[in-house]
């Protein structure tokens, strides 16, 4: 079936479906990102130093960072959906039970495993959550906000990394390898999602 003959879904339960799959599946990439020891995506090593420096769950830095983020939509005249309310709570929520049940890899071959299932699972959690059309994330909707300001989409989405990614490192967060193979492979793979699940 090629790209242009599968449906964009249109009816309400379906994207409920890929709304929260795509945040159950975000919740449990973060995971694995964190578990594999190998370095976290930008934000991910930015929630990671903050859950280290307060000692609250890393669902818990999710959620609180996602709610502050928020604010942030005021000066930039974005309005939140639906979705996005969802994303800031059950992201951080599966992030938790994910960390819960994931046995710690005991050896780099895990590790590995880990991090490359952790990070195509990420690029598809966003396609599924996106394509929903219910609202962006709180993350995505400070890019889109930049955007409206007049940057380009890729300097805003550098911008908002680079930043988040130092001051996350600063805090503790593990930036590394995994890291690296994030950020070469993130967007790729998104591209190659969108195939099988257009973004409404």
């Amino acid at each position: 079936m090629s790209e242009a003959t599968v449906p964009v879904p249109s009816s309400l339960p379906v994207r409920l479906v890929r709304l929260y799959g795509g945040l159950a599946l975000y919740g449990l990439a973060t995971a694995l990102l964190l578990e594999s020891g190998l370095g976290n995506n930008p934000w991910g090593v930015f929630h990671q130093g903050l859950s280290l420096l307060t000692g609250m769950s890393l669902g818990t830095a999710i959620i609180v960072v996602g709610a502050l983020v928020m604010l942030l939509w005021i000066p930039l005249r974005q309005k939140p959906g639906f979705g996005t309310v969802s994303n800031v709570i059950f992201i951080g929520l599966f992030a938790d039970a994910s960390m819960y049940v994931l046995p710690a890899p005991g050896h780099l071959v895990i590790q590995a495993f880990y991090l490359i299932v952790g990070v195509v699972a990420l690029a598809l959690a966003t396609v599924l959550y996106i394509g929903a059309g219910l609202g962006p994330g709180p993350r995505d909707g400070i890019m889109t906000g930049l955007v409206r300001l007049g940057l380009s989409v890729r300097t805003s989405r550098l911008l908002i990394e680079v930043t988040v990614l130092i001051a996350g490192w600063l805090l503790g967060g593990t930036a590394g390898v995994g890291t690296l193979v994030f950020a070469l492979a993130i967007g790729p793979l998104t591209q190659l999602f969108t195939r099988w699940f257009p973004l409404t």
